[in-house]
Parts: C-alpha cells; sequence; structure tokens
C-alpha cells in the first residue's frame, strides 16, 4: 500500500443532491425551498432575535441599571490568610507579588485587605486598599501600611 492508491472507506463519501437541475431529478423547479417568501430567494437571512414579526424578548423587555465606567473591582484578602502566608514563608513585608505567588490573587487584580481575623506579628503591608479595622489591626502590632 502506498500513496497511488488510498481511497476512502466504502460507503463512507457521499454525493451532495443536485438541486434545480431539471424536473426527472425530482429535485427542480422550487430545489426544495417550497413556494413564495422570502425564504425562498437567494441571500435569506433572518435578522438575530426576529420572532416572525412578533415584538422581540430584548425589545419587550424594559431597560433598566447602569454600568458605571469608573468602578474599581478589588480583590479582598483577609488578615488572618496574611498571617498564614506571612508564618508559611517567614517573611516580614506583604505585597501584591507575594499573594499572587501563594495563589490568593490573580496577578494583575487590585488587592483590599479586610479585618478578619487576628495578627501576631509585625508586617508591612503594601495593598491597594485598607478596611479601617485592618489598618488598626496592623497597626496595633506596630505593623505599617502601604497604599500603592
Amino acid at each position: 500500500m502506498d500513496l497511488s492508491n488510498l481511497k476512502p472507506a466504502k460507503g463512507s463519501v457521499k454525493r451532495g443532491k443536485r438541486l434545480g437541475r431539471g424536473q426527472g431529478s425530482g429535485k427542480g423547479g422550487t430545489s426544495t425551498r417550497g413556494h413564495k417568501g422570502a425564504k425562498q430567494h437567494s441571500g435569506y437571512k433572518r435578522k438575530i432575535g426576529f420572532e416572525g414579526g412578533q415584538m422581540p424578548l430584548q425589545r419587550r423587555i424594559p431597560k433598566y441599571g447602569f454600568k458605571n465606567v469608573n468602578r474599581k473591582e478589588y480583590k479582598g484578602v483577609n488578615i488572618s490568610l496574611i498571617q498564614r502566608v506571612a508564618e508559611q514563608r517567614n517573611i516580614d513585608k506583604i505585597d501584591p507579588q507575594v499573594l499572587v505567588e501563594a495563589g490568593l490573587i490573580s496577578k494583575n487584580a487590585m488587592v483590599k485587605i479586610l479585618g478578619k481575623g487576628t495578627l501576631e506579628r509585625k508586617l508591612e503591608v503594601h495593598a491597594h486598599a485598607f478596611s479601617k479595622s485592618a489598618i488598626e489591626a496592623i497597626q496595633a502590632k506596630e505593623g505599617t501600611v502601604v497604599k500603592l
């Protein structure tokens, strides 16, 4: 066997229907498109959401709400998680890069430190935002808070 005698398996390749090739073929005349209406013509394309003339769903339902283009999306990280990361890695400085390596945030996420949990060591914490309770907890252990 070589490339010169390759061919598809028997019965696997079928010929397409030959439409519009005369009445004798059984597929002449309207070429299986039926009689009259837009669908019989070439180039017919229904609008997205078209419901046969009935008012489409996207126009029946009222508009509401808005998207605030200035919204900043923060990923919240609690002090308890920061404490755990600091203990595991034995470090005194926590910044977004350390949190990315620990798998707590994605690399482009903005971080907000939240105050749930307790802190047992002095830490220097760098983040984009802090809650009041988080600032108090960090400063109570004589740590420093650095806003990025």
